[in-house]
Parts: structure tokens; C-alpha cells; sequence
């Protein structure tokens, strides 16, 4: 379990990341928040894996900006390597920035996608951060 003050100092600490666990991060490019990522890193002990990773994974980072592709497929290659219980944290640019993805676009892929929307929270100053899993896995 993560300790209370490094959750005050970092912000990955509050996606409820833990010791030991996988995580693997799709979309990586120039433009994501690197102090997010490595605070991925400590709360988790390990590297991020990249989208390469063949094996399962506990949790999925997928940075997604307008002009990536379909948001729908994006995020059910996201869900093919984790648990139906396991989250992936969708990261989009927050409005104003370029690459913007307005809410209910987000919405409308992730039902698609038959996955739920749990929670966006603010860790970055240039993304947004939305929880999202599986209908089937419940609430995590």
C-alpha cells in the first residue's frame, strides 16, 4: 500500500498503483506528462512495459490524442491484455490543448468498447485523466 505522504507528493500514487505490479503504456510519444509516468514507476517498483508486451498486465496507461486513430479500438486493444477487473487509465490532452478529446466522445467510445467510465481525476496539467473498466470487472 502506497504511504500517505507519498501520495501528497505523488500524483500516480492516487490511481491506486502498487508494488510489483505491471503496467503497461500505450500512445507513448514526446508529448506525455514524463513526471506522471515516473511516478507510475516508483509507486509500481518497476519500468513501464511497452505496447509491445506480450504478457498480462494489472493496469494499461494509454495516452490518446484527436488524430490517433479510433478511440473504440484504442481502447479495446487496451483491455486485450489485463484482467476484466484491471483499469486503464485513458490520458487525453485537457481542452485547449492540442490533440483535445471532448468528454463525449470519450463517452460514446468507451460504451461502444462495452467498458464503463469510473472517474477522471486531475494529476497533469496537460491531461486529463479518466479511469475506465471493464462492465464485467465491476468497480474497481
Amino acid at each position: 500500500m502506497t504511504a500517505p505522504a507519498e501520495e501528497s507528493t505523488n500524483p500516480a500514487a492516487r490511481m491506486g498503483f502498487e508494488r510489483e505490479q505491471v503496467v503497461q503504456e500505450i500512445g507513448y510519444d514526446d508529448d506525455v506528462d514524463s513526471e506522471l509516468r515516473e511516478g507510475v514507476e516508483a509507486a509500481t517498483g518497476q519500468a513501464l512495459v511497452d505496447e509491445d508486451y506480450d504478457g498480462f498486465a494489472d493496469a494499461v496507461l494509454l495516452w490518446f490524442r484527436d488524430g490517433d486513430g479510433d478511440l473504440t479500438d484504442a481502447l479495446l486493444d487496451a483491455t486485450g491484455r489485463i484482467d476484466d477487473s484491471a483499469p486503464v487509465w485513458l490520458l487525453t490532452p485537457k481542452n485547449g490543448h492540442e490533440g483535445s478529446i471532448e468528454p463525449s466522445d470519450i463517452d460514446d467510445a468507451t460504451k461502444t468498447a462495452g467498458l464503463s467510465t469510473a472517474k477522471s481525476i486531475d494529476l497533469s496539467s496537460g491531461w486529463t485523466t479518466t479511469r475506465i473498466w471493464s462492465r464485467k470487472g465491476g468497480k474497481a
